[in-house]
């Protein structure tokens, strides 16, 4: 229980400082110390995991859990449960594809109330900025909103409409004003040439050409001049395009508040292996060519690109038109939450990327951007004790029928991954161990502090 104090030692500890061999002294759900072996207190119960990997919990700041309303495609027990399997310890749930979207304070009040008492981890939410809702903004930052989204183009559902330039100059002033920040689909629609817009919807490379590279570059270079106009802070998500990343360094250098995040499934897939009718890789942006894969993982390892998220969105079988095999008509979204912390690590070390970048990746950088840096995200005296227990060198094949969250559909299938999680906590809890979860749901909802939600 989250009272009982007990020692996690490991010879790997992934510390803000490094890894090295250490023991995580736990104490009422908190980190109490992180100590040299020959430090530990006396007479407390001590799990020795020999050379296997302790390092804080994964905080995943994208995942689409749909419920309520379309929970038919997941919900907060499901998804939950795969997120603790994959060690995953936080998941901040997006605005949208739930009914009501999480664009009023009454619709954050339903969703909070549907995830109580169901999750197995952690969780906090999304807000959305929509055309129209400005006067919502303030109301959802006091009740402890991580952040807003907004899409710059077509969401894919009708509830949430895109925003335009006029609709983010009233609202980002207010996000700016408050220190939350905006989080951006980024993709400006504009034409594209003849053979993509007649390509047969069964051929991935129709589907590829019909979002290029441009509508992320174009909405990217807008959202920095937006960013520099009103000082507000401006996150990517799913960055696909590795032609976008000068933008932003260049944004950075500047001064400007802006990062960006990229996913498992374009750091571990390429177009030129999807096969015409797989629309189990359909996601938008798409999965891009080979050479801008290897681009993305230069930008990771040269710092470029801070956080790796799941932007898990999963989708009933029937909406990936599996049997038609048509990628105009399939639902475009990858569900990924048990697999992703495995999935990175699989491709980071074949590039001779280290647990430290990964856990600054997935755990440490997430934090930071929904504000709870110190509380979540990394091996410190006073955070929340969310370990996990991995083991680094083991392998295992995706089989589609082991995955927790809703439908076991995934591109994954049949790959072998490195990297076995064995043990989740939370706050000192252990709510999964060795590939099985813990029944009872202990998650919470961990809302942005108040000091980051006052008035500068």
């Amino acid at each position: 229980m989250s009272g009982e104090q007990f020692v996690l030692r490991s010879r790997r500890v992934v510390t803000p400082g490094g890894l090295r061999e250490a023991a995580v002294v736990v104490k009422d759900g908190k980190v109490a110390a992180v100590v040299a072996p020959s430090e530990i207190p006396a007479g407390l119960p001590v799990t020795d995991v020999g050379d296997k990997v302790v390092m804080p919990g994964v905080v995943d700041s994208h995942a689409h859990i749909n419920e309520p309303g379309r929970t038919e495609w997941e919900g907060f027990e499901t998804a939950t449960r795969a997120a603790a399997a994959g060690g995953i310890t936080t998941v901040v749930d997006m605005p949208l594809n739930s009914l009501p979207p999480t664009t009023t304070l009454d619709a954050l009040k339903l969703k909070a109330s549907t995830a109580e008492g169901r999750c197995m981890v952690d969780h906090a939410f999304w807000g959305g900025v929509i055309p129209g809702n400005a006067d919502q903004l303030e109301a959802l930052i006091d009740a402890g909103i991580s952040g807003f989204k907004c899409f710059l183009c077509p969401s894919g559902v009708d509830e949430f409409p895109h925003s335009d330039r006029a609709v983010l100059d009233v609202a980002m002033p207010v996000l700016a004003r408050r220190g939350v920040p905006l989080i951006v689909h980024a993709e400006l629609e504009s034409p594209v040439r003849r053979g993509a817009a007649q390509a047969d919807p069964r051929t991935y490379r129709g589907y590829l050409e019909s979002r290029p590279k441009r509508w992320e570059n174009d909405a990217i270079r807008m959202m920095v001049e937006l960013a520099r106009k009103h000082g507000t802070r401006v996150h990517i998500v799913h960055l696909s395009s590795a032609e976008a990343l000068p933008i932003l360094r260049d944004a950075r250098r500047e001064g400007l508040p802006v990062s960006v995040e990229t996913c498992p499934h374009y750091l571990s897939f390429t177009a030129e292996e999807i096969q015409d009718g797989a629309t189990h890789f359909k996601c938008a942006p798409p999965i891009r060519e080979a050479d801008n894969r290897e681009r993305l993982w230069t930008g990771l390892a040269q710092g470029d690109i801070e956080l790796v998220v799941s932007d898990h969105s999963p989708c009933t079988p029937a909406l990936k038109h599996l049997e038609k095999g048509d990628f105009g008509a399939a639902w475009g979204g990858i569900a990924s939450l048990q697999l992703s912390l495995p999935a990175v690590w699989t491709e980071a070390r074949k590039r001779g990327l280290g647990l430290e970048q990964l856990v600054r990746w997935m755990c440490e950088a997430p934090a930071k951007l929904v504000g709870l840096e110190g509380v979540k995200g990394a091996l410190v005296p006073g955070a929340d004790a969310d370990l996990v227990v991995f083991d680094a060198e083991a392998s295992f094949p995706v089989e589609a029928s082991r995955l927790l969250h809703r439908h076991p559909i995934t591109p994954y299938a049949g790959r072998t991954l490195y990297g076995v999680v064995e043990m989740t906590f939370l706050r000192g809890m252990k709510i999964h161990e060795r590939g099985q979860p813990l029944p009872h749901p202990v998650g919470r909802w961990v809302r942005r502090p108040v000091a980051a939600r006052v008035a500068a």
